[in-house]
């Protein structure tokens, strides 16, 4: 079989692999987002963060401030997408609002991704995105991430950016 077959399917599963958000969203009225203490950050998590503001050093822009409330607000979407084993953007606009009203978010973005087996490979495929690399290189100030794995070990991303 020739591999110009397999391209359209290899698009697919990248595209389904992870995605990002900065979607305008109707003002439709959501109940205000449940913050929770965020549990302790994890190794891939750190990892994450710094490869991130690594990246936006290189490229002269600001690093990023780590923030416990988008922790918070990211760990709720991470273990929501565990629970239904789907990878989304659900309830985007629920978790908008709560970073504005209760941390001043003027703008906020988000990136998810599904079964990377590590904070590198994550990033990169980030990068190799335009829209993720775009949130990733935005004009934001504090950002957090959150990753969860599923009964079969299979992480889930949350990576969440506001600009105050």
């Amino acid at each position: 079989m020739k591999p110009t077959k397999f391209l359209p399917v290899m698009a697919l599963v990248a595209i389904l692999s992870f995605s990002c958000s900065t979607e305008t969203v109707s003002n439709e009225i959501i109940d205000d987002l449940e913050l929770q203490s965020p549990p302790s950050a994890k190794e891939i998590e750190i990892e994450i963060l710094e490869l991130i503001n690594q990246h936006r050093i290189a490229l002269g822009l600001n690093a990023l401030n780590s923030n416990a409330t988008i922790k918070s607000v990211a760990h709720s979407h991470t273990d929501y997408m565990v629970e239904v084993n789907n990878m989304s953007h659900d309830y985007f606009y629920q978790r908008r609002n709560s970073l504005i009203v209760n941390v001043a978010a003027q703008e906020v973005s988000e990136n998810v991704a599904y079964a990377y087996s590590s904070a590198h490979s994550v990033v990169q495929a980030w990068l190799r995105s335009e829209g993720h690399k775009a949130n990733i290189e935005g004009d934001f100030t504090d950002f957090d991430v959150s990753a969860e794995q599923n009964t079969q070990g299979k992480w889930y991303f949350t990576n969440i950016f506001i600009k105050k």
